[in-house]
């Protein structure tokens, strides 16, 4: 077999995974939920009001204190819908599980057995905040 083919039928047993369709459905209930699509709504209209007003060249801080004010109590109102919080642990669980496939096939290329690749724990999966593996 090709393996480019193997790597298509990888794909295609990923998306046949619990943890894949766990984080299909919560995109789908997010999706229907109107309370959170307004909230992100008014998030992403209160990004672009605090933006226009920080490019201003006389600004009104008490405007963007009470916009930026407004901007936190939104974002913490959309992260705290129970939706929300289905999507973001079924994203996480989805996110470790394709970060494993990427380390075995990674180890592969650089030499390793990929049957003694272990799936490892520290990775957060955000290059942002680490500096352990150089990448």
């Amino acid at each position: 077999m090709d393996i480019i083919e193997m790597a298509r039928d990888l794909g295609r047993a990923l998306q046949a995974d619990e943890k894949y369709q766990r984080y299909v459905n919560a995109t789908l209930e997010n999706d229907k939920d109107q309370v959170l699509q307004d909230l992100i709504g008014k998030f992403n209209t209160l990004r672009v009001d605090i933006n226009r007003e920080i490019s201003k060249s006389e600004k009104d801080q008490e405007k963007i204190a009470r916009l930026d004010s407004e901007f936190k109590t939104t974002y913490r109102l959309i992260m705290e819908r129970p939706g929300m919080m289905e999507y973001n642990a079924a994203k996480s669980d989805l996110d470790g599980l394709v970060q494993f496939i990427n380390q075995i096939i990674v180890g592969s290329a650089n030499g390793q057995d990929p049957d003694n690749i272990q799936q490892s724990t520290g990775c957060t999966g955000s290059c942002s905040s680490c500096s352990g593996c150089g990448n």
